[in-house]
């Protein structure tokens, strides 16, 4: 069995269309529907801009060391 994925929208009625399928007229097919979750609520910071103060700076302050006492 050969497998082949399209991603499709769903129209406003419900019906879903999909164009250029390999098959022959009167080919049996098996359809299988996966929905997919938004990708917005998976990874919300995707996307959005990275901004370091000071990237080359002490993770922690100099106090915080004991091999400086």
């Amino acid at each position: 069995m050969k497998e082949h994925k399209f991603k499709v929208l769903v129209l406003a009625d419900g019906t879903v269309v999909v164009d250029g399928v390999p098959v022959v007229k009167g080919q049996q097919v098996e359809v299988t529907i996966t929905i997919e979750e938004p990708s917005a609520l998976r990874y919300p910071l995707r996307g959005l801009p990275v901004f370091y103060e000071d990237p080359f700076g002490p993770a922690t302050d100099e106090s915080d060391w004991n091999a400086l006492n």
